[in-house]
């Protein structure tokens, strides 16, 4: 993940992480994260991070219904997100399965198949994905740099005779995503300025 350097290295040594470490702060993390929940969800948002030794970890405690995800510190790019707590059974299996290098269509196949037995939960009704992206993120200032928020909303097994949606992806125009799966989604897209 990329973050202005300046006073990010100021806090990571004060910390006391090693030298050349790309982990931020839990407080910086914490901070990055939120900002693609709703304004007024970011304070009562529980937050997962980074540890000094990259193993995803509860930064903090949460108090509604959100859980926000601070961005990688081995991705270039910046990306958080944060969903509705009653996705973090899913989401957490979507980790598992990509820390075993099960990535793509497998990776969804093999959540469906356990969703459909039962086996993984996933509520029925839908619940709201926020993904916030950009180049960098500058804790000084607390901007994202070329920032793009766009919004998934999870309702399994949905189809276009069932929304009235499109299959097709478009700017500004929500699009159902994997329709008929237990992991059929809503996108909204914006434009990209």
């Amino acid at each position: 993940m990329k973050i202005t350097h300046g006073l990010l290295l100021t806090a990571m040594l004060g910390a006391g992480l090693c030298a050349g470490a790309e982990i931020a702060p839990p407080a910086v993390q914490i901070a990055s994260a939120v900002l693609a929940a709703p304004q007024e969800l970011r304070e009562g948002a529980a937050v997962l991070g980074y540890d000094a030794q990259g193993k995803l970890v509860k930064l903090r405690e949460g108090s509604n219904e959100l859980i926000c995800l601070a961005s990688d510190p081995n991705k270039k790019t910046f990306s958080v997100a944060c969903y509705h707590r009653d996705l973090e059974p899913y989401m957490a299996r979507g980790r598992e399965l990509l820390a075993q290098n099960v990535t793509g269509k497998a990776r969804n196949d093999v959540r469906w198949k356990e969703v459909a037995e039962g086996k993984l939960a996933l509520p029925r009704t839908p619940h709201t994905l926020y993904v916030l992206t950009g180049s960098g993120y500058d804790p000084a200032t607390g901007k994202v740099a070329n920032a793009y928020l766009r919004w998934v909303i999870y309702v399994p097994y949905a189809t276009p005779e069932s929304t009235g949606l499109s299959t097709k992806p478009s700017d500004n125009a929500p699009w159902l995503m994997s329709p008929g799966t237990a992991g059929a989604h809503i996108m909204i897209n914006p434009k990209k300025q």
